[in-house]
């Protein structure tokens, strides 16, 4: 019987309850699950490449199935890093209309550039749809509330960041 591989990337600056609810969901298309930390964004992120992969590992961590999920950071084109590590599926989380556009298009490129890879794609729960990063990020920065948005984990390292960013 083959393991079907999933592939999740992203930025994960920092990584989100929306993120997780993916993760979770997730699991229950694929055998083994691969968060792909991306280097090359085209985003200036708050937190370095290992700093972001070490995020994601401890709120893993603790998760239902974590034995069944590796988290590696990459460079260059997803579908390579994917073909790379034997993943058949690439997952890419929905939160409107508007993600759909640019996912779409993604998607019919990587597919015309790997056809064995497919694209699932996972729209967020209805309590996460409306969180991002960068809105997470800016709420943190102006001393807002950010504790139903990330983990306390995360908060702690966000108010660390933007602490020391203030000094």
């Amino acid at each position: 019987m083959s393991v079907r591989t999933g592939v999740y990337p992203g930025t994960f600056d920092p990584i989100t309850v929306g993120h997780m609810s993916i993760i979770k969901r997730a699991l229950a298309v694929v055998d083994k699950l691969i968060i792909a930390v991306a280097l090359d964004t085209g985003k200036a992120p708050v937190f370095t490449l290992d700093q972001r992969a070490a995020m994601v590992r401890e709120e893993i961590a603790s998760l239902r199935g974590a034995e069944r999920v590796e988290v590696k950071s990459f460079s260059g084109l997803l579908v390579n890093f994917a073909a790379e590590n034997n993943a058949q599926i690439l997952i890419r989380g929905l939160r409107a209309v508007s993600d759909f556009e640019y996912e779409f298009q993604m998607a019919s490129m990587n597919r015309r550039l790997h056809k064995e890879i497919t694209t699932v794609f996972l729209p967020a729960s209805e309590t996460t749809q409306f969180i991002s990063s960068r809105f997470v990020k800016q709420i943190s920065k102006l001393g807002g509330d950010i504790s139903s948005f990330v983990s306390p984990n995360v908060e702690k390292h966000l108010r660390k960041y933007f602490d020391e960013e203030f000094k």
